[in-house]
């Protein structure tokens, strides 16, 4: 694309500027007014300065995206409600041998988790378990926050409803849920492993906490020294190994309860909820949303449209819910979805001054994926401008063009080049506390935690995450490129 006017490209660059330093800096002295209202400044400031025209505005809104962004919300606010995320705290807690089984367990739940409920909506059900846990084993809760965040981005990248870029990019590659998640796949076991393995090798010492057992004896041992009985919990704990966890998690497990509370107390006049009992209905509650979540990931397997599935999921819970709706919708991150919105504004008006293609066609000819070098460049173009411009505008401003370097040489590249632009942006989010939503997510969720608060800082981050970032990008790019050419 050619370069527009001067004065396109100077007011242009100045809005997508003012929405860059608000998207990254939300509270900056001198207009603290966030990263939604920043999305909106910017999306007003290019049709304000004639960038871009009222109807191309609405026009560059992908509807597809904040409809299924909107229904993943509402899905996943009711399988929070029936307890799911509950069943994912239990199995973290269930039988742990020690801080670094722990660790390797919140690595692997998370990232599997993340796939198929979204890295966000994870990160914030997740984040009070991990620090409860880490807490009752005198564990640091840094290697957990850090492992969480981590492996919540790598998980994301297998399936295009793991995040939002890759939602971006599943609709505008037209590849499918299946082709998607097979041909990332491999670069996320082994990149999720070796995050792994570089967690506990920095950490290794720092994971030297006592199992739970081992916690409960030194317990035993104290009330005996001072001559009080043991408490019923702890000798309950001592005489069934087997449900250790049980015991000592019970604050995790009341926790996980509470999300059933609403669940129970649902009040409606449907005849046949009336006749039956609480548990009946919370049974039956439990189960409907279990299976037609189920039914929405089948069906994206099948290749339906993505996101009428997950509306008619959405709709479907909500209608068998039996109450008035306006209390699950309003739990729905309408922010999120107004920040996308202006984001899909500025970010359209950006493309239109030419800047971004006049940048491409300088790199372009050092970033062809049919070489190593070329890959190399493009990764690292990659990862920077996501750490700047967060993952989200770099899948659209890169996205077009990449996949147009790609198909001149072959078919098969310009899927590649979709896949791998979806593994770096995603991995690249682990760099920094700025790089991802879910690192920030993790971050507020354990700073303003009712118990076992921790500020997890930015430079904290950078000093596992840099380095995790480059070593996990490395070691998933040559496996997209065999899983793809094979």
């Amino acid at each position: 694309m050619a370069l527009a006017s001067l004065s396109k490209v100077v007011l242009g660059s100045a809005a997508f500027g003012v929405f860059w330093v608000l998207a990254v800096f939300p509270s900056v002295p001198f207009m603290p007014i966030g990263r939604t209202a920043g999305a909106l400044l910017g999306a007003a400031l290019m049709v304000v300065f004639h960038v871009i025209s009222p109807d191309d505005a609405y026009a560059s809104v992908d509807l597809p995206i904040l409809g299924l962004l909107f229904a993943t919300m509402v899905v996943g606010g009711y399988l929070k409600s029936v307890g799911m995320f509950g069943h994912l705290g239990r199995l973290l807690a269930w039988r742990s041998q020690g801080g670094r089984d722990l660790l390797c367990r919140v690595c692997v739940v998370t990232a599997l988790a993340s796939a198929l409920f979204t890295n966000d909506t994870c990160c914030v059900v997740l984040t009070e378990f991990v620090l409860e846990l880490a807490a009752e084993r005198n564990l640091p809760a840094k290697p957990f926050l850090l492992a969480l965040a981590t492996s919540a981005n790598i998980g994301s990248s297998a399936t295009p409803i793991g995040n939002p870029q890759n939602l971006v990019i599943a609709f505008n590659s037209k590849i499918t849920f299946v082709g998607f998640f097979l041909g990332i796949l491999p670069a996320m076991v082994a990149g999720m492993a070796v995050n792994m393995v570089m967690l506990l090798c920095m950490y290794w010492k720092d994971l030297e906490g006592n199992s739970p057992d081992a916690i409960a004896a030194e317990k035993e041992m104290a009330a005996v020294e001072e001559g009080r009985r043991p408490s019923p919990a702890t000798s309950g704990t001592l005489k069934s190994p087997g449900q250790t966890m049980l015991v000592q998690s019970s604050s995790l497990v009341a926790a996980a309860d509470h999300d059933s509370v609403m669940v129970e107390s649902i009040s409606t006049k449907h005849r046949w909820f009336i006749q039956c009992s609480a548990p009946q209905r919370r049974l039956f509650l439990k189960s409907f949303a279990y299976i037609v979540t189920a039914g929405m990931l089948v069906a994206y397997m099948l290749g339906l449209n993505m996101s009428w599935t997950a509306i008619t999921t959405a709709v479907a819970l909500i209608v068998v819910d039996f109450r008035d709706a306006e209390l699950c919708l309003g739990k729905v991150s309408y922010s999120l979805l107004v920040f996308f919105t202006g984001m899909f504004v500025t970010v359209s008006g950006f493309n239109k001054t030419g800047l971004p293609g006049a940048i491409w066609n300088v790199m372009a000819p050092y970033s062809k994926i049919s070489h190593v070098s070329g890959v190399t460049v493009l990764s690292i173009i990659i990862i920077i401008l996501s750490n700047l411009a967060s993952n989200v505008p770099t899948v659209l401003l890169m996205g077009d063009e990449v996949a147009a370097s790609a198909a001149t040489i072959s078919a098969a590249a310009v899927t590649r080049s979709w896949l791998l632009l979806a593994w770096v942006s995603t991995v690249a989010g682990n760099l920094s506390l700025l790089g991802s939503a879910a690192n920030l997510i993790v971050c507020e969720q354990a700073r303003r935690a009712p118990r076992n608060a921790h500020d997890l800082t930015f430079w904290s981050h950078v000093v596992f995450g840099a380095p995790s970032t480059l070593v996990v990008t490395a070691v998933g790019i040559p496996l997209i490129g065999i899983i793809n050419a094979a």
